[in-house]
């Protein structure tokens, strides 16, 4: 096993790479054929993604302060993940806490995010060749002495049946939500129009749901992200379920707002369709936090001002730019890794 500040620094290197002008034509092709695989992986948001990876995820002096705080394993195992594919690369910080730590990674892809995958990590082993024998991607994870694995609740269930007997992280569906006071300036509304539509809402980060106060009027948030409409009407997938629902709102006479390219309606769900958010209203942040506690499991971050006085709240506009402790599903991974 070569030195955790050996596998530092490759990582260090690999978001150097990505961020260096010079690299932008290998750069491009890894986003051209991220975006053949997925029509949902449009280049503005891979690039966004990459770049976003290798500043907050790849700084050196980020990545020592953050492994120091784990023990290294004493005895290395061959670890499986089944990665996510909902937004370009999520699956990398699963790779990175594997073999970072000093582990063997076991990757299994989504079918949806092969191309980012396997280009970062191959240019890791390219930078770093004594960590070619830590990456192995395979179809079938039986060999893996332990298993990290992210899917819809349906698949959880299988994963809990086939992973049972070794040790193992299974996410589930989270998504994110916001709470509105009503004095929100036209700048933060439209730092949380991104929070809500970058990656054309498919993440768990997402907002898909907001808390706002009674009579609330959203006429002010429509306003601040009206320069967005075309990255969405623009784009066939995204309209084509707006279109859907809409059709859907109108049909069955659901009550909703509409901008033409973002419908909001009032339901108690976390989770909001494909061009859809959800609202619901509360008489006090008191009652808004008791409903947001009601769901904790089911939530992966609470975007809006630190004001309002909820806990671990994070401000409009940085929900898509976790940390490197800002594990899924509040399990540390990490800590699972040093403790195999």
């Amino acid at each position: 096993m070569i030195s955790r500040i050996r596998r530092i620094n490759a990582f260090a290197r690999l978001g150097q790479f990505i961020n260096e002008k010079q690299n932008e034509t290998v750069i491009e092709e890894w986003v051209a054929g991220a975006k053949s695989k997925n029509n949902w992986f449009i280049p503005a948001n891979v690039s966004r993604s990459l770049h976003a990876i290798a500043t907050r995820y790849l700084d050196a002096a980020e990545l020592e302060k953050w492994t120091g705080k784990y023990p290294e394993p004493t005895n290395p195992q061959k670890v499986g993940v089944v990665m996510a594919g909902n937004i370009p690369a999520v699956g990398f910080h699963d790779a990175l806490c594997v073999l970072i730590s000093g582990h063997t990674l076991m990757a299994k892809p989504s079918s949806d995010d092969q191309v980012l995958i396997h280009a970062m990590l191959d240019k890791l082993i390219e930078i770093e060749p004594e960590l070619a024998d830590s990456i192995r991607f395979v179809e079938r994870l039986n060999d893996s002495d332990a298993y990290i694995a992210t899917g819809s609740d349906n698949t959880a269930r299988y994963f809990h049946y086939y992973f049972a007997k070794k040790p193992h992280i299974i996410r589930k569906n989270r998504t994110s939500v916001a709470v509105l006071t009503g004095a929100e300036t036209t700048e933060e509304l439209k730092a949380l129009g991104s929070d809500i539509l970058q990656y054309f809402g498919l993440g768990c980060r997402n907002v898909s749901k907001l808390m706002v106060p009674a009579g609330y009027d959203f006429t002010k948030f429509y306003e601040a992200i009206e320069d967005m409409a075309p990255d969405y009407i623009n784009h066939h997938k995204y309209f084509n379920n707006y279109e859907y629902n809409k059709s859907i709102f109108l049909v069955n006479r659901v009550p909703h707002f509409d901008n033409n390219f973002l419908l909001i309606t009032e339901s108690p769900t976390l989770v909001s369709a494909i061009s859809v958010l959800h609202y619901e209203t509360y008489n006090s942040l008191k009652e808004a936090q008791q409903v947001l506690s009601e769901s904790e499991e089911k939530i992966q971050c609470i975007v809006g001002s630190e004001s309002t006085g909820i806990p671990g709240i994070i401000p409009f506009g940085v929900a898509q730019l976790p940390a490197l402790s800002d594990y899924a599903d509040s399990v540390d991974t990490m800590a699972f890794l040093s403790e195999l």
